[in-house]
């Protein structure tokens, strides 16, 4: 008789899981022994803390549209791979997190490593649920695919105690996905949203989130270049629109181009694709007043909860992002211009002044937009350096960008790792700071044992730079906890059998990255990077000399 274990394995098989990424535990046995039999068909990937393997299934999420699986222990391990859960809700994408809990007969006692998990994960994911009965594994786990898929996509989070695990599980398993579609866009909606957007002087057109499909931004850029509406992507999700399109004029996060910000604020009309108006696009819900901006917002969202939840929209359209944006048709006004001079100032953002260091990120940068392949992805964790990929870079059709709306270091690495198991095939490359690289860089570990080895930039300048930028702004010269010392990072490197190097100039780094494409085992590359070259326009020095002159005048 099997166990539910393999009972929710079964499951998981059937509803097209194919990796799974967690940190194995005593809690969650019997799905371990599961696992034993499924190899080639769902793979246990091996991670080295927690944080990092709920990470890789947050960015697989982000990356393939079907639910990362992250696999825990309870208590510490729960907790640990808490960030990864915060980050899955951020970014709106599909992820299941299994816990290991106690065993049913002793819940409620703080029995070794007990969690309330519906109290601890119930503000943090989208639904959190324990299996006390293995007859329900099948009812519980499909709600749950598509509970993480559909609406606004996000995080579930599944407590399993050890006894319903192990024990006897004698039910049918599921034995297919469901299969979901979006709500479609009624022919007067699409309609009005036209009306509204033909009779603007200054439309936008704002987009961002996951579960875009190719026909989706096909449609969406076709419309927009025919109809000569200027495109913004939301917050790290430049990736989902085509960069070379003379359409898309910039990403609206944080560092926001000056442009960028002038357009939200200056547009009449705004269609709203499937975003959630979080505060880096908004700058801290400034461009748009809240809740009623003067912008005529039209907000297009598969979950009818995020439509008016900060902003009241002229036009609410409870609808899936693909199909709506397959039903427009083009619209003609007197706004080409506005568009023009929009595209222009985008393309005028990668003209940066030499940067005062060693290794000039703008010239790595220029040099990354020559030789990256079409199919390229780009990773990255949370700093100053983030805005090299985010930035300094062009992203095509066959491009991806995966970045955390929530900000969380350490994110890069991970999801690098996950990348390189989804499409081994393909040019990963993490841009990670020091210290962003240090919060997960034991995950190299795995990056070896499984072959999934992407190449690593380390912009790395001894500092946690984004903290000191916001401490010589506002505390100018009163440095306090951002400084680091750093071990060698390409001994390091080579230590867990990746190819490793120190980049101590510019000039040294075309023959450098030309090593770690031809690498066979990934390769680290850390760049030698002055702490002035906080920022492309402003150096640490004119941070402080901007602030303390500020002090004086007040």
């Amino acid at each position: 008789m099997k166990h539910g274990g393999q009972l929710l394995v079964e499951c998981l098989v059937a509803l097209g899981a194919r990796k799974a990424f967690g940190v194995p535990g005593e809690s969650y046995l019997a799905m371990l022994d599961a696992l034993h039999d499924t190899g080639g068909a769902l793979d246990f990937i091996n991670c080295r803390n927690e944080g990092g393997a709920a990470f890789m299934a947050a960015a697989w999420g982000k990356l393939t549209g079907q639910p990362g699986i992250c696999m825990v222990t309870r208590g510490p391990g729960a907790t640990n791979a808490s960030i990864g859960v915060h980050t899955a809700m951020q970014d709106s994408v599909p992820m299941l997190l299994f816990v290991g809990q106690v065993g049913t007969d002793m819940r409620g006692r703080e029995a070794f490593q007990e969690l309330d998990y519906r109290a601890v994960f119930g503000t943090m994911a989208k639904w959190a649920v324990e299996i006390d009965d293995a007859a329900r594994i099948p009812e519980i786990l499909s709600r749950a695919w598509i509970t993480a898929t559909t609406g606004r996509p996000g995080p579930v989070v599944i407590a399993l105690p050890e006894d319903m695990l192990s024990g006897p599980a004698d039910f049918p398993a599921l034995t297919h996905a469901p299969v979901m579609t979006a709500p479609a866009p009624t022919a007067e909606a699409v309609a009005q949203a036209q009306a509204l957007l033909a009779g603007a002087q200054r439309p936008l057109i704002l987009l961002g989130g996951t579960s875009w499909t190719d026909e989706g931004r096909a449609a969406l850029q076709d419309f927009a270049q025919t109809s000569d509406i200027p495109v913004v992507a939301a917050f790290r999700y430049q990736d989902q629109v085509d960069n070379h399109s003379p359409a898309f004029v910039g990403e609206a996060g944080v560092g926001m181009p000056p442009h960028v910000r002038g357009l939200i604020q200056n547009a009449d009309v705004i269609l709203a694709l499937n975003i959630r108006f979080g505060e880096m696009t908004t700058d801290a819900y400034t461009l748009l007043s809240v809740p009623m901006p003067t912008q005529k917002v039209i907000h297009v969202h598969a979950s009818d909860r995020e439509i008016g939840k900060v902003y009241q929209p002229a036009l609410g359209i409870h609808a899936g992002h693909n199909a709506f944006a397959q039903a427009l048709h083009p619209v003609q006004g007197g706004w080409a211009d506005w568009r023009a001079d929009a595209r222009a100032a985008y393309e005028a953002s990668f003209d940066a002044p030499a940067q005062p260091s060693p290794v000039d990120m703008v010239a790595v940068s220029a040099h990354l937009r020559d030789v990256l392949p079409d199919d390229f992805i780009t990773t990255n964790g949370a700093g100053n350096f983030t805005v090299w990929p985010n930035k300094f870079l062009k992203y095509g059709p066959k491009a991806r960008m995966l970045g955390p709306q929530s900000g969380a270091m350490g994110y890069g690495l991970p999801a690098a790792i996950a990348a390189k198991v989804a499409y081994p095939e393909r040019c990963v490359v993490c841009f990670a700071g020091d210290g962003d690289f240090q919060m997960n860089c034991q995950e190299l570990a795995t990056a070896a044992q499984y072959g999934a080895q992407p190449i690593v930039l380390i912009v790395n300048n001894g500092i946690y730079g984004t903290i000191r930028a916001h401490q010589e702004r506002h505390y100018p010269a009163r440095v306090s906890g951002t400084t680091m010392i750093n071990p060698d990072f390409a001994a390091l490197a080579r230590a867990y059998g990746f190819h490793g190097e120190r980049v101590a100039t510019t000039a040294d780094f075309p023959a450098a990255f030309e090593r770690a494409l031809a690498s066979k085992t990934g390769a680290v590359l850390d760049l030698d990077i002055s702490p002035e070259a906080l920022t492309p326009r402003q150096t640490l020095s004119q941070m402080r000399a901007a602030a303390q002159a500020a002090q004086g005048k007040s």
